[in-house]
């Protein structure tokens, strides 16, 4: 299957020496490689102490900013729940009321550490217009920024552009380089993305007459996947995202499955299995699934920093479809007790676990967690649909 979908994997040394020349020699570094390896099991804060490292030994050279700016995102990104594909399997988070509270000091380093990629690529390209690396530093770091702007900040105008501009680099580092596999991942991903938007967010960010291709997109991503040396991974990870948003379910399991087998010790790639089988339509082996994660997180050291509501909130989510209601209710609960859970999740988990009560006629329980849904301060996505409820007993399914 993986042949088909166009994701055989080469060794780390076979694809190391097939990209000398065609990728920048920063990428190949040892201390960089092993940053990497951190950030594939999410020990983000191993591969940003590594990052910091080569920064300081490479001071010049706007990869070295890319990678750290690119590790500290992700970071916040899943101290916000906000890597929980669930989130993005449809399109309306792009109308989400959610707020993401983000550390002034976080946003501040990410933005300077962008800012001083893109300026010293711009020196770099100004020196030697041909300058391959430079394209595709400069377009990395636009792109990180980007997905940064939207999921976290919804900032739609802001990140199109950005995204726009680093498949701008993307495209001339490959009219440079054809060989520069990595240069096609954000290709891959500003097509799939465009031709993927509703029209009135086209409108909204002016990229109406922009041309996007749902298969081009994913063709670009098995290419960075199978030949990219430091978007391998990332490329097989968002095409997993763009299958599952477009409902093909048995490849971007394909998918997630060779990303699990490869790093068993990464929480979110064990999460996207139960995910997967969830949307399926598989609830029984979905819930198996959940529970071996749960299970492995339960081994100290297993997983680093597994955020534990995420599993909770997908059991809870599958064993509703199951009709399993008294399981739901008390796994949402769990959800929504965990000490690291967002605002957010939080409040989406109490009040799901109201719905559940209800149809439990336990009224006082649920009356309690709508209560707190519905609570002024924080995250208010979630408050029209408790003040609902707690005039009115849910009473769907």
């Amino acid at each position: 299957m993986f042949a088909l979908i166009g994701l055989s994997h080469p060794s780390p040394a076979v694809a190391s020496q097939a990209a000398v020349g065609h990728t920048n020699p920063l990428n190949l570094d040892p201390l960089v490689r092993e940053a990497y390896q951190h950030f594939y099991i999410l020990d983000y804060d191993g591969a940003i102490s590594r990052f910091e490292q080569v920064l300081q030994q490479h001071p010049k050279d706007p990869m070295a900013y890319g990678y750290l700016e690119m590790a500290l995102v992700f970071k916040e990104l899943y101290h916000q729940d906000l890597l929980d594909t669930t989130y993005y399997a449809h399109d309306s988070f792009l109308t989400s009321k959610r707020v993401v509270q983000i550390p002034a000091a976080s946003l501040q380093r990410i933005d300077a550490l962008a800012d001083n990629a893109i300026s010293l690529a711009d020196q770099q390209i100004k020196a030697n217009p041909r300058d391959a690396d430079a394209y595709f530093a400069r377009g990395y770091a636009r792109g990180i920024h980007a997905g940064f702007l939207t999921l976290a900040l919804h900032s739609w105008v802001t990140a199109a552009r950005q995204g726009y501009a680093s498949k701008t680099d993307s495209d001339q580092v490959l009219a440079i380089d054809p060989k520069y596999a990595d240069a096609r991942m954000a290709i891959g991903i500003q097509q799939f993305s465009v031709a993927s938007l509703p029209r009135f967010i086209r409108l909204m960010v002016g990229m109406v007459g922009v041309g996007g291709s749902r298969e081009r997109g994913l063709a670009m991503l098995r290419e960075s996947a199978a030949h990219g040396t430091i978007t391998a991974v990332e490329s097989r990870t968002v095409m997993s995202l763009f299958l599952r948003h477009d409902a093909r379910y048995p490849e971007a399991l394909e998918v997630e499955r060779g990303l699990a087998q490869e790093f068993p010790h990464n929480y979110l790639y064990r999460l996207e299995e139960a995910n997967l089988q969830k949307d399926e339509g598989n609830g029984p082996a979905a819930i198996v699934a959940y529970k071996h994660v749960l299970q492995d997180a339960a081994q100290p050291g297993y997983f680093v920093d597994p955020r534990l509501q995420l599993a909770l909130f997908g059991l809870a989510e599958t064993e509703r479809g199951q009709n399993l209601v008294a399981d739901a209710a008390q796994h949402y609960l769990q959800a929504a007790e965990q000490p690291m859970c967002s605002d957010w999740l939080r409040k989406r988990s109490q009040l799901n676990a109201g719905e559940m009560f209800d149809l439990l006629h336990d009224r006082k329980k649920a009356v309690w967690l709508y209560q707190m849904a519905a609570a002024g301060g924080g995250d208010q996505s979630q408050a029209d649909a408790a003040r609902r409820y707690l005039k009115t007993p849910y009473a769907g399914r």
